[in-house]
């Protein structure tokens, strides 16, 4: 499934700045027909580490456990066990004709913000 806007955020807490990336944003499921992008979503899931896995075989944000008394050590995870249904990769595209890259120094209440078109810069100062 392709998402026509995405954006991605990076936040530096000892700078007060941001860092962001707008795009199309691919989303990568189990049912996606490219053999390359499961590779590279089963690739994704064997980077991460088995207790980062444990939080897609929970219940939904915000809906209670199915048991009071379940904790993460009571759900098992073989390791060796490609990505389950609710894991997605989501691939962001920065295309150079429709995304913007936007930087913001909070400290100095500046933003700078570059949409792709080569020699096209905006700064705005707060």
């Amino acid at each position: 499934m392709l998402l026509k806007n995405g954006l991605i955020c990076w936040y530096f807490t000892d700078s007060w700045e941001q860092f962001r990336i707008s795009g199309r944003v691919d989303v990568i499921d189990g049912s996606n027909p490219d053999t390359f992008k499961l590779q590279q979503r089963e690739k994704s899931w064997f980077s991460s580490s088995v207790k980062s896995r444990l939080q897609y075989l929970g219940p939904n944000p915000s809906l209670p456990r199915i048991s009071e008394h379940q904790s993460e050590e009571e759900v098992r995870l073989d390791p060796s066990i490609g990505p389950v249904a609710a894991f997605c990769l989501l691939v962001l595209d920065p295309d150079q004709r429709e995304s913007i890259v936007d930087f913001v120094s909070v400290s100095k209440a500046m933003r700078w913000t570059h949409n792709g078109i080569p020699g096209m810069y905006m700064v705005d100062v707060e």
